[in-house]
């Protein structure tokens, strides 16, 4: 899809953006998950979902995709062969056929130039490559365990494309994006985004090196995350947002301490044969909703494993969303749409609008202000 005219008429873009969410495409709505079976059954119950690509989430996250695609290699163009998009609904392509997706892309997969407001992306790529242009005239190459978290606040542009780069390799892309609201008060805060490159990310390991967790977010035991965007709901410590990816190898145990604030917290079991948790089984590709009021024993006694944990305290505030804008009210969205008519959030500085960073395979960062960053070992 492309960039919407600011000559569109309103109904046209209530459409076009309800259906356009970036990374987030699908959603129309959310799945929230509803914690009244679970407060039925008690605050020590464990509720279970299954995970497909989109996966549930409790507030104030509002948003999590799962994202693997085994790109084959690719051409000089970035993108696969002509002949393996044959079949494809070029445009809106969401079937996995053949092992991938092209999304939005039309030769390179993933999500040309879309707008955002009212909230943060959260992208943790595990395999391959993104390529971040945006309307603040920012852009980056990331990927191989880095992670950009970036605030929409008042307004951005932005693209999201997976160039396969790899000409004589496979180019598989995983990642996770999360979409966390940002309160009321930081709606419109100035858009914002920060890299957390791989190598600086702290990790824990424990239980004799059988588990390692990945502190993405916020606090476990005596390590803390690399600082979050200044007006995120995560800057504030008390609002408990933590994200860690843990690794389990066979027979690894780790516990989650009670939560001071009685947080959400989410557990995605995504990759092993099975987990126990608090001494019921999940299997693969299984979610809970898990009690913060008490700690939580997980542990893999079956064979390795990977989950993602979502913690937060809840914002608390009414969530209304359309599209790629999450506001506090209906007026709000309607506001909102008339001021990215009026200003396309600062427009669109790129020769392309699926901007992708040429053919070197360097992570790299370039901010507003022209300051250029890379990680340490690139």
């Amino acid at each position: 899809m492309g960039r919407l005219s600011i000559m569109t008429p309103r109904r046209k873009i209530l459409t076009a953006l309800a259906t356009f969410t970036g990374l987030a495409t699908l959603a129309g709505a959310f799945k929230y998950f509803s914690m009244a079976t679970a407060r039925e059954k008690g605050s020590r119950a464990m509720t279970k979902f299954p995970l497909d690509f989109q996966w549930p989430v409790q507030e104030p996250f509002i948003f999590c995709v799962h994202h693997h695609d085994f790109y084959p290699s690719g051409t000089s163009e970035y993108g696969p062969k002509p002949a393996l998009l044959s079949g494809r609904n070029i445009g809106q392509d969401f079937n996995a056929k053949d092992g991938f997706r092209m999304y939005h892309g039309r030769e390179v997969p993933g999500f040309p130039v879309h707008p955002h407001r009212g909230f943060e992306t959260i992208t943790i790529v595990r395999k391959g490559y993104v390529d971040h242009a945006d309307s603040l005239g920012a852009a980056g190459r990331y990927g191989e365990g880095d992670v950009q978290w970036m605030t929409a606040g008042s307004g951005v542009q932005h693209s999201e494309m997976f160039p396969l780069l790899k000409k004589d390799d496979s180019n598989t892309l995983e990642l996770f994006q999360i979409w966390l609201n940002l309160p009321r008060k930081s709606k419109l805060a100035p858009a914002h985004f920060t890299m957390f490159w791989s190598e600086k990310i702290p990790q824990i390991t424990t239980d004799s090196g059988k588990v390692s967790i990945s502190v993405i977010a916020g606090k476990f035991e005596d390590v803390t995350a690399l600082a979050p965007p200044p007006d995120s709901w995560a800057s504030d410590p008390a609002n408990e947002v933590n994200i860690f990816l843990m690794k389990f190898a066979k027979g690894g145990s780790v516990r989650l301490p009670k939560s001071p604030s009685n947080a959400t917290l989410s557990l995605y079991f995504f990759d092993g044969p099975s987990l126990n948790v608090n001494g019921e089984q999940l299997s693969s590709n299984t979610g809970a909703v898990l009690p913060s009021d008490q700690t939580n024993e997980i542990s893999s006694p079956n064979g390795d494993a990977q989950i993602l944990i979502l913690q937060a305290k809840a914002i608390g505030e009414p969530v209304v969303q359309h599209g790629p804008f999450v506001m506090n009210s209906r007026e709000e969205i309607l506001q909102t749409i008339e001021d990215y008519q009026r200003t396309e959030f600062g427009g669109w500085p790129w020769g392309r609008q699926d901007m992708v960073h040429g053919p070197v395979i360097e992570r790299f960062a370039k901010y507003p202000d022209g300051r250029i960053e890379k990680p340490s070992k690139s």
